[in-house]
């Protein structure tokens, strides 16, 4: 029963998760009052490639739209035990600590760019499925995030 209950668990907290990132305007001004001087964080544009090795990556968009800035400074995820975030100069990419989330602005995580890496895959994600994150911030309390997997060369085009 233990079990059972931490997956029912599980699923409400994915499924409220999944609600906040999907917010009207009418719904993200009123998460912004309650924080008025504080980061007001959210999620959008997820997606994971479907992984061809025992690695993959994760591409996402963090609006702020609070008068303070944030930073990302962890993502965890029970598809790997080595999830870490990447800065991409001059085409080289190397571990960061953080990444700025400026006041008003935005975080974007995309191909090419600034990413998450997912190191060590425990199982390889098919196209369809759904990886569960969670993204740790400096200021702001953790989201989850359901990241859905999309073909290996998916590659949104921007607005």
């Amino acid at each position: 029963m233990n079990r059972r209950t931490t997956t029912l668990s599980a699923a409400v907290a994915l499924a409220a998760a999944l609600a906040l990132t999907g917010c009207s305007s009418a719904d993200s001004d009123a998460a912004g009052s309650g924080a008025e001087q504080g980061p007001a964080l959210k999620v959008s544009g997820a997606f994971m490639p479907q992984p061809v090795m025992d690695m993959a990556g994760g591409f996402l968009t963090i609006t702020n739209s609070g008068k303070s800035a944030d930073k990302l400074t962890s993502v965890t995820s029970d598809i790997s035990d080595d999830v870490t975030i990447h800065e991409t100069k001059n085409q080289k990419m190397q571990e960061v600590k953080s990444f700025d989330i400026p006041a008003n602005g935005e975080l974007k995580l995309e191909r090419g760019g600034n990413h998450i890496m997912f190191m060590e895959l425990k199982k390889k994600p098919k196209q369809g499925e759904k990886v569960g994150i969670e993204l740790h911030f400096e200021k702001s309390g953790p989201i989850k995030v359901e990241v859905p997997v999309e073909a290996p060369n998916h590659n949104p085009k921007q607005h």
